[in-house]
This record gives C-alpha cells, structure tokens and sequence, in this order.
C-alpha cells in the first residue's frame, strides 16, 4: 500500500494483504469512507457526476444514500480521449448532465484514479456543457501512476499495484460491489 499523505484518507480502510501476499480490497468499507467523504465535499448545490462505468453506479448510489434531490450526473470520457482512434467509442458511454453545469460546483466520482488521462479527457466533456463554478473528484482507491498532474480531493483508499495489473469496480445485481484484481 502506498502511504497516507493526504489527510482525507485513511488508507487502512479496506484494503489489505492475504497471507498469499495477493492484495484484498473490501468494496464495501471503501464505498463507506467514500460516502463519508463526499459528505465532507458537498456544498448546499453541489452535483454528483459519476464517470462511466464505475464512477456511475457510485453517483447512482451515492445520490441515494446522501438523500440529493433529483437525478445525478453521468460523464463519459470517449469522445475526448487520446487514445479514442486506438479505443473506438462504446455504446454505453453517454454523458447525460440532467442539470445546468453553468455555475454549478461539481463532484465527479470515480472508481480508480490510475494516470488521470480518463479524468482530463471527462473535464474536457465537462466543460462542452458549460462553465461549472467548481470541480472535486472523489474515488474510491487512488493506484498512484500518475501521467498528468491531478489528485483527488478525497480517496477511500491508495493502493500501489504494478504496471502488468488492472483493479476495476464489479457490481453484483444486488448492487454489491467488489473488486477485481486483473493482470492485463
């Protein structure tokens, strides 16, 4: 695990090693520390934005749990990638913004942060609806292997995994996350 150096996080919060040395991250307590978080982000008009995919089956229940009025947010990062010739764009992943993004202080959610590339190009999306006042990001676990300068505001959990593995939020049809530790 890569250490705390960010006072919003608590990096023992569901993450920890097996006796096989593979790494276990619990879901569920990082969807938690991640509610309590956001708690923490939100102002009185704040809209959640969650990234496809994970990032928006957290907003979805996010919204629910923290009680916010209305629909939340759904961003896509496709049509701005750097690597959108190489990717192609997929069929589930449109923005839908059911809010004026015009003044608005924005939280985007997403599930892991790993070079920032997938957040620069969803700012990029962001900013084709309008000029919001403010944008934070939230995620559940930061993997470090930063490319461009961007953190978040608050993490559930910082993990390092190498460069070989994948780590993607999986949601059961109860609605249950997990994760899924991939070597690509």
């Amino acid at each position: 695990m890569i250490p705390n150096t960010s006072p919003n996080t608590n990096p023992n919060i569901g993450a920890n090693t097996r006796p096989s040395g593979a790494l276990f991250l619990d879901a569920e307590a990082l969807y938690k520390e991640l509610l309590r978080g956001v708690r923490q982000l939100l102002q009185a008009d704040s809209q959640l934005v969650g990234i496809t995919s994970g990032g928006a089956w957290l907003v979805e229940r996010l919204q629910r749990d923290l009680q916010r009025p209305g629909k939340p947010g759904v961003i896509s990062s496709a049509l701005h990638r750097d690597d959108f010739a190489k990717r192609g764009l997929a069929s589930s992943a449109q923005t839908q913004l059911p809010f004026d993004v015009n003044g608005a202080h924005i939280v985007i959610l997403d599930d892991v942060l790993y070079t920032g590339r997938t957040l620069r190009a969803v700012i990029n999306e962001l900013y084709d609806y309008g000029r919001p006042a403010s944008v934070k990001l939230a995620v559940l676990v930061d993997r470090g292997g930063r490319e461009l300068p961007v953190q978040p505001d608050f993490a559930a959990a910082r993990v390092a995994l190498g460069e070989a593995q994948s780590l993607a939020l999986a949601r059961a049809q109860d609605g249950v996350f997990s994760f899924e530790v991939k070597e690509k």
